[in-house]
């Protein structure tokens, strides 16, 4: 059995709780919501110093999104945020120029956890 990835929120749970806010903010009281639902599927790899992004879907790179995409630039106090969302699911969080990300050093496990860092997807 392949383990799901984990949560933004445990990874980066201040990303998580400022995009919250700045979502609400925004009138985007869906997004909002479903942002703490969104998992880690992976990083960008890009090589820019200056870029933070984080995959929460599977997507071929360099292809577009398609039908139902829409982008939700965020007003952050540094740096950009800017949401990829297709049919109103969260695909993928550009975090472009801002200081870098704090990790937590340990997701929050369940009842059931072992209390061991999951594998991030690369």
């Amino acid at each position: 059995m392949e383990q799901e990835p984990p949560l933004v929120r445990e990874v980066h749970p201040e990303l998580i709780e400022e995009l919250a806010a700045l979502l609400e903010a925004e009138g985007e009281r869906e997004l909002a919501v479903c942002v703490r639902d969104v998992r880690l599927v992976g990083e960008c790899d890009c090589g820019d110093d200056f870029c933070q992004s984080i995959l929460t879907a599977e997507h071929q790179r360099g292809q577009p999104y398609g039908p139902g995409h829409r982008c939700v630039p965020l007003l952050p106090s540094s740096g950009d945020l800017i949401l990829d969302v297709v049919d109103g699911r969260i695909v993928y969080i550009e975090v472009l120029g801002r200081p870098p990300l704090p990790r937590r050093a340990q997701p929050e496990q369940g009842p059931s956890g072992s209390g061991q860092q999951p594998d991030l997807p690369a």
